[in-house]
């Protein structure tokens, strides 16, 4: 099947021969052996136009692209639609289990890459906001940690051949002592992979007095925080323009979290579970963004399929 790429090399071959055809037929053109001269002055001032039109050539190379490109995308799309969220569905009853139990209010708007979780605590109003561009994030580093170690185990290891020493024995590794029992169990707990890290930002406002930014990460049912601010301004913990967010960075935004004392550290901890962002909200936040960022690539497949037909 064509690619996109295999059909843009193809355009200039194509344009190529019509030039190439265009010429031949004008070279073997029969000329007529007499003309009137009025008829030879009217030729001579007509204007000259080329031989070949390139528009029917990009059109029909482009319409046979888009053709395949199609039948591609919704091959795509019902690959997807029958099992992409099957795959994900201890995820998705975990989201309905925290949100059915819990008051958060969700805004998760088709098309954009941020969600936003709100809700009441006394005379507080708290605002969760994360994004899907996490896992984007980090399939990207996992492809740049996964070739850095590979690079380093081809320098470890020279041209040495695998599982040999360096004097042409057989190397023995630390797993190789490891009893056929134990190793089961090992390789069990490798299989139970850590969640990603997702970042979770939370502001915590209050009417005439300002509002906290606390800067966090969800991963394996813990909210690791990273910093903690004030603003007198709430506008400016919520930073929702360019605008904002440049005024908030020349703002003192406090120390480092891991700098602060012991106890305040777990204060500051316990401060958030008191209003729900607790170890069962870590667990379904990563839960959130890889359902997300499914439905996202279903709607992302049918949007560019359907303008291709269009």
């Amino acid at each position: 099947m064509l690619s996109l790429r295999t059909i843009a090399r193809s355009v200039p071959r194509t344009f190529s021969r019509s030039i190439a055809i265009s010429s031949r037929s004008a070279l073997f053109r029969p000329i007529p052996t007499a003309a009137p001269k009025n008829v030879i002055l009217q030729s001579a001032l007509k204007p000259s136009y080329a031989a070949f039109s390139t528009s029917s050539v990009f059109k029909q190379s482009q319409a046979e692209g888009d053709f395949e490109l199609a039948a591609k995308l919704e091959d795509e799309l019902k690959h997807e639609k029958a099992s992409g969220l099957e795959d994900l569905d201890s995820s998705v009853q975990n989201i309905q289990y925290v949100l059915q139990n819990n008051s958060w209010e969700v805004k998760d708007v088709p098309g954009d890459q941020e969600v936003v979780l709100t809700k009441k605590f006394g005379n507080e109003e708290i605002r969760l906001t994360f994004t899907v561009a996490d896992l984007q994030n980090l399939s990207e580093q996992e492809e740049f940690d996964d070739q850095a170690l590979s690079d380093e185990l081809d320098f470890e290891g020279g041209h040495q051949p695998a599982n040999r020493g360096a004097s042409g024995n057989v190397a023995q590794h630390p797993e190789d002592r490891v009893a056929p029992a134990d190793r089961e169990l090992d390789e069990l707990d490798r299989d139970l992979e850590p969640s990603f890290p997702a970042r979770v930002n939370i502001t915590v406002e209050k009417p005439s007095n300002g509002a906290l930014l606390i800067q966090t990460v969800a991963q394996d049912g813990l909210f690791q925080i990273e910093e903690v601010s004030y603003f007198s301004k709430p506008d400016l913990a919520h930073a929702q323009t360019a605008e904002k967010d440049w005024a908030r960075q020349s703002l003192y935004a406090g120390p480092p979290f891991e700098n602060l004392d012991e106890d305040l550290q777990t204060f500051l901890e316990r401060y958030l579970e008191e209003r729900g962002i607790n170890a069962e909200l870590a667990n379904m936040i990563p839960d959130y963004i890889q359902v997300k960022e499914q439905k996202e690539y279903v709607r992302w497949l049918e949007n560019v399929k359907n303008f291709i037909t269009a």
